[in-house]
């Protein structure tokens, strides 16, 4: 759960501060070889990795989007929203979560199919290593500025 608020927060920190497309491909590059050398992937399990993550990555996004169009878009009126429609968007609320636990699970278990259970924890770790220090990169480079 954590992840994702992670997650969400970069986005718009990086879209309220106006990043551009190439920023988003050199932070993803980053992230590649952060993440490859993380986990020791030697090229027969990064080219079966990669596209699983890929993958992934792109099923994960697409339930921010629906999640932040369908649900938080909404909140910003709540006042004005009656209960049927606040108890319509806590059940979607709670779908959406219940979507990404199961991928989150579907990814896990493909992962450690293709490396190893080891390195499937491993992943967990650098993934949340690689977003501390992009953060913390970010806000030494803003407090330069």
């Amino acid at each position: 759960m954590n992840r994702y608020i992670l997650s969400i927060f970069m986005l718009f920190t990086a879209i309220s501060f106006g990043q551009h497309r190439k920023d988003w491909g050199k932070i993803k590059s980053l992230k590649v070889a952060y993440i490859t050398e993380k986990l020791s992937l030697d090229s027969k399990e990064a080219q079966e990795f990669w596209p699983i993550y890929n993958e992934y990555e792109e099923k994960r996004h697409a339930l921010i989007r629906k999640e932040h169009s369908q649900i938080k878009d909404k909140l910003e009126s709540s006042d004005d929203l009656s209960e049927e429609e606040s108890k319509k968007l806590l059940t979607l609320k709670i779908s959406i979560e219940e979507d990404e636990e199961e991928l989150d699970k579907a990814f896990l278990i493909k992962v450690s199919k293709v490396t190893s259970a080891k390195k499937a924890l491993l992943l967990l770790k650098a993934e949340e290593d690689f977003k501390r220090d992009l953060i913390k990169q970010y806000r030494q480079n803003r407090g330069g500025k």
